[in-house]
Parts: C-alpha cells; structure tokens; sequence
C-alpha cells in the first residue's frame, strides 16, 4: 500500500497557508511537492487535485481540530455575567494539549482562549469542503493502521522537530535564511526531499513555503 501524506501548515488566509505533499516508499518518505497558494486560490482545490480515489491519503494539519469538552459543556448553559466553575487550564485546554506539554515540554497554544481557534475554524472548513470536491468523508485518523481512503492528523511541527532534535525556534521571517537551511539539512537525514525543494530554501521569499516541511 502506498501512502501519500499532505502537509498542511493552516491559515485563515489563503496565502498564508503552505502544503506539501510527499509519499512512503519502502519506509521512506519523499517529500515532492511545495505550494504557497495565491491569495485567491483554493486551497481545498489544491488539496483534493492530489487526492487519489482509492489510495490511502493522510492529511497532516498544523491546526487543532477540536475544542475541550470541558468548554463545550460550561458554555452549554452560561449567560452573560455568570460565573464559570472550571479552572481556566481545564477549560481552555484539552487532554491532547496537556498530553504533548507532558511528552515534549511543549505546550500548543490553548484553542479555547486563543487565535488559533480561528485557524481552528478555517481548518475543519477546509475538511468539509475537500469531502464535497472529491466526494470521499475526510476521517480522524484514530489508529496508526489505515485503510483506503482520506484521513487526518492534527500536527504539532515545533514539537515534532524538538523530539526529532531538530531546531525549532527563530527560524520564520524571511531573514532567517541560514537557519532553515539548517532544518532542511537536518531533516534530510529523515526525510527524502525534491532537489529543488532544498535549493528553494536559500531563497528568503520562499519563507512561506518552508514552514510546513
């Protein structure tokens, strides 16, 4: 079985957001594909353009794609001026967050109380409207073991390069030239990637490209 993974670096802007798409071939992952999309193209329509009926795709998002069941259920009932019961950590996080805070030392930031819940939002948008362009439910993918069809992944890349011993701090901007260049070397260690993809990441304007690798 082939596995084709894409990577999805979310944004409620169009082009702010970057993908990659990339496949397992003998236990190993090239990564062949980049897109920045213009601000006015779709970015469902890049998406679903790569998705193969039949094929097992994996879609990893850079967004969360929940809230804490804690929020939904104070929220159920209050009204203005009321007060909440729930510690603010309890409410604003969930179980995942303080899963990956306890593993990695890095916490993500809290989708009850942050902007990121706007990304968020824009996130599951994008799920529903790939199901609609391919006609194929975008499922959470609850089990490594994964059958045909399309699946996703909520990711967390700064503490995915932590574990990985990877640098995962003052690299964005697009002054930041060396130190991407440092995490593309580092990842080709893991991680097979295009020529011009790695050629790419000396270029400052192409910042916007590389924060999903």
């Amino acid at each position: 079985m082939t596995l084709s993974i894409i990577g999805i670096d979310c944004a409620t802007q169009a082009n702010k957001v970057g993908l990659a798409h990339g496949y397992l071939s003998d236990g190993k992952l090239i990564v062949d594909k980049l897109v920045k999309p213009a601000k006015n193209q779709s970015v469902a329509e890049i998406v679903s353009s790569w998705i193969v009926p039949g094929s097992t795709q994996l879609l990893a998002i850079d967004a969360p794609l929940g809230w804490p069941v804690s929020l939904g259920q104070e929220l159920f009932n209050h009204v203005a001026g009321g007060i909440l019961n729930t510690e603010a950590n309890t409410l604003f996080r969930r179980d995942t967050d303080r899963f990956i805070k306890e593993k990695t030392g890095k916490l993500p930031l809290d989708v009850g109380a942050d902007r990121i819940a706007r990304t968020a939002h824009t996130a599951l948008q994008l799920l529903n409207t790939i199901t609609m362009l391919t006609g194929a439910k975008v499922d959470l993918a609850w089990s490594p073991e994964l059958n045909p069809g399309c699946w996703a992944i909520e990711t967390y890349p700064a503490a995915t390069l932590k574990m990985s011993s990877i640098r995962f701090q003052g690299y964005k901007g697009p002054e930041n030239i060396a130190p991407r260049q440092e995490i593309c070397a580092n990842l080709s260690k893991l991680v097979t990637f295009a020529a011009d993809i790695v050629n790419g990441a000396q270029n400052p304007r192409n910042y916007g490209e590389y924060r999903h690798l």
